[in-house]
């Protein structure tokens, strides 16, 4: 393990053996053990500083530490995966306590302008629903699925992504984080036997397909649609390089949330759409397999690297290969070489060396904001590729 990125020319590929993989999940348990105990109900902000998560900052209706943006549910996402894979109450205790709090969010209409509630109240609120037939967490979910649904722009059939749906700067965009929102409308539909949720699924992952993936596998950040006609504008990007550049986190969003729709409904396009973006994920990683923060950056590129996007494609890969029985091989044994790097050469050398279990991510560098540092997301999905590594047959609640 390491406290500082491997420059490309030291690095060599290695394989994730089972014993690494144990000891890198019994570090992160200790790690969410020793945040449950310094944070408790409260929220730890998007990104560390130095390492160390401060508490969410306060904004105007908002105190120190409470609930709100986009990424406060990997929190308690973690913590459902540490009870799943340990028994250990303390875990599924602090999990709860978190649900009710996004049940307090949804029904109080706090901070609710953004199709990340699908991230919201898949982890927080469906998890403790499978696991535990939560009926007030069930309740939660399907308020957030019928927020969520109010952004859903018939006209370019897609799922607004952030903002007021007045504000004329953001209707009719979406981008491609959107895919991994969908399933909170997928479990709705199952639910309630309600098609209207699975059918926007349908068009909208469609429409991804067809603007944000381009012809040469990579893809835009966003896309933008006129919201009166529903005629597909312009592709761009807020936290890529360039416009026609390929952002990496992007990328590894188009790997999981292409797999994972396929799944959801059958679309065999979808499934193409994952193994493109995951064949041009593979062909522009530096030589230790974990991506600097835009793909248009190759080996001793004057550039941070994104751990995070490498734990979102380590978990997209192997979400592939359970549902494209003929390359599964291939993507299984991919996810395993760029997981074993992370474990190796991107994580703290004890717990208690940092608040975060992935060192070395990037937020949004055009916005200089959490730059070489840990995020909520790039640590559940490292938690989530190592429960994956471990129990093949262990299946995430998404």
């Amino acid at each position: 393990m390491t406290t500082s990125p491997p420059t490309a020319a030291a690095a060599a590929r290695v394989d994730a053996p089972r014993a690494d993989v144990d000891r890198a999940l019994a570090q992160v348990f200790d790690t969410v053990r020793a945040n449950i105990e310094a944070f408790g109900i409260r929220y730890p902000d998007d990104t560390t500083r130095a390492n160390r998560y401060p508490l969410r900052p306060a904004v105007p209706g908002f105190a120190e530490g409470e609930n709100r943006g986009w990424t406060t549910s990997f929190w308690p996402g973690m913590q459902w995966i540490a009870w799943e894979l340990t028994g250990d109450e303390a875990f599924r205790d602090a999990a709860l306590a978190h649900a009710a709090d996004f049940g307090r969010r949804v029904r109080g209409e706090r901070d609710l302008d953004t199709h990340d509630l699908g991230f919201l109240y898949t982890l927080s609120c469906v998890a403790p629903w499978r696991l535990l037939g939560d009926e007030e967490a069930r309740a939660s979910a399907l308020a957030a699925a019928d927020h969520l649904m109010t952004r859903y722009l018939p006209s370019a059939g897609i799922i607004q992504a952030w903002g007021d749906l007045a504000d004329p700067a953001q209707r009719g965009r979406t981008i491609i984080d959107s895919l991994m929102n969908m399933p909170l409308l997928t479990w709705a539909a199952e639910q309630t036997g309600d098609a209207r949720y699975s059918d926007v699924v349908a068009r909208h992952t469609a429409e991804l397909r067809q603007r944000i993936l381009r012809p040469d596998g990579s893809t835009f950040h966003t896309f933008y649609w006129d919201a009166e006609t529903g005629e597909p504008l312009r592709g761009a990007t807020e936290q890529g390089a360039f416009d026609d550049s390929c952002w990496a986190r992007g990328q590894a969003w188009g790997i999981y949330g292409f797999a994972m729709n396929h799944r959801a409904t059958g679309d065999a396009a979808l499934l193409d759409a994952s193994r493109t973006c995951a064949e041009y994920f593979l062909a522009h990683l530096p030589a230790d397999d974990v991506p600097y923060w835009d793909l248009v950056y190759g080996d001793d590129a004057d550039a941070p690297r994104d751990s995070s996007s490498g734990a979102i494609a380590v978990c997209g890969l192997f979400e592939l290969a359970a549902v494209d029985p003929e390359g599964a091989e291939r993507w299984r044994a991919a996810a395993e070489r760029i997981l074993a790097s992370l474990i190796a050469r991107y994580t703290p050398e004890r717990a208690e060396d940092a608040d975060t279990v992935l060192l070395h991510s990037v937020y949004d560098l055009p916005k200089n904001v959490g730059v070489d540092e840990g995020t909520l997301w790039g640590d559940y999905f490292y938690l989530e590729a190592l429960a994956r590594a471990a129990r093949p047959e262990w299946r995430p609640v998404w």
